[in-house]
């Protein structure tokens, strides 16, 4: 099967990669990770919404484009390769799951998001793996959520909260206090996350089986969401990587012509190809074979992650020496990689709905 993109979704990439190289291009992405409070440009985020990147996937009749899973996957994979910093994935994901509740609170929220107007991402882990655990110990109970939740990404300024509770699906706005949060630094400056301590107003969105559907549903979601950034990373780490094999010299020659390393390079571009395969493939089930999309996504989030891995970590090593240093851009990447590996569904997770999928 040979799959290519549509004319309407190629024409998406090209305008998502042309104004993401104008408007965060990598050297920006670096100021905001190392000179910005937030970690990313809010502004730039409401551009990002105006032009209806966050919520392309979406229907038409939800305030979407209606472009699917596949058009997702394309702009998460132009957002990957310039590993840009911020909460785009993690607003993606929420608005999935805000989408799936009926009633006004519902629809107020999901509209905000769409608009760019709100700040909302979801709370979910809690153990320090990043996972769920075998049991949520986060209730929501006589319209109060109490709890704690780990590595909730860029939640000190968010405007509402997504909490995962034994009760159900909870929405927790920002107190007037604001946050309980406590910072937890990881390696990968493009990423901000927190511990946060509930014990606040809060309202069920979603209980019950409808509750544990959407939970379903979305993890899948993340797990796609999360693959098709990992690919943009490792693609562009790639390209950058041919480009100092062929521009830096060794022994009066390009180091692109030494054998050895043209083999490692092979490799690297076999990782991407498949892994772009693996991604796409997984993409097009969720808008024409649903079925099968828990598997494929299970298995994309696996592959991409360790793929990627390896693709970043082969950049850092081709580069020499230089390739450790910070004003080289493999660590970028590589760090991004890690993070991303490690959450929206780590990989034992994703390999226990890979056994689940096959009824083992």
């Amino acid at each position: 099967m040979r799959f290519e993109l549509s004319d309407e979704h190629g024409l998406v990439k090209e305008s998502v990669r042309e104004f993401l190289r104008k408007e965060a291009p990598l050297e920006n992405t670096r100021t905001w990770m190392d000179e910005s409070d937030a970690g990313y440009a809010p502004p730039l985020y409401r551009k990002l919404a105006e032009l209806g990147y966050l919520a392309l996937w979406l229907p038409e009749k939800e305030g979407g484009s209606g472009m699917g899973a596949i058009g997702l996957a394309v702009v998460l994979h132009e957002m990957g390769r310039v590993a840009l910093p911020g909460p785009a994935l993690d607003r993606m994901l929420a608005l999935e799951q805000i989408r799936r509740c009926s009633g006004a609170l519902g629809t107020k929220w999901r509209d905000a998001l769409i608009a760019g107007d709100a700040h909302i991402v979801s709370a979910h882990a809690e153990n320090a793996a990043g996972g769920v655990g075998r049991v949520l110990t986060t209730r929501c109970e006589d319209g109060h959520v109490r709890g704690e939740k780990r590595y909730v990404p860029f939640a000190a300024d968010a405007d509402a909260l997504l909490v995962t509770t034994r009760d159900g699906l909870a929405l927790v706005a920002r107190p007037e206090a604001g946050w309980n949060v406590t910072a937890t630094p990881t390696f990968d400056h493009a990423q901000r996350f927190s511990t946060v301590v509930f014990d606040s107003p809060g309202e069920l969105l979603l209980e019950g089986v409808a509750a544990e559907e959407a939970a379903a549903t979305s993890a899948h979601f993340a797990a796609l969401a999360a693959a098709a950034w990992l690919l943009g990373g490792m693609e562009r780490a790639f390209e950058i990587t041919l480009d100092y094999l062929k521009e830096r010299e060794a022994f009066g020659a390009p180091l692109g012509s030494f054998q050895g390393l043209q083999h490692r390079a092979a490799d690297m571009l076999l990782r991407v190809e498949s892994t772009r395969a693996c991604v796409y493939r997984a993409a097009w089930t969720f808008d024409h074979d649903p079925e099968h999309a828990p598997l494929l996504s299970a298995t994309a989030k696996v592959y991409a992650g360790r793929a990627a891995r390896e693709v970043c970590g082969e950049a850092i090593q081709m580069h020499g020496g230089v390739g450790f240093t910070w004003e080289y851009d493999p660590h970028v990447f590589f760090k991004r990689t890690k993070t991303l590996e490690q959450f929206y569904g780590t990989t034992r997770e994703q390999l226990d709905r890979v056994l689940e999928a096959h009824g083992i």
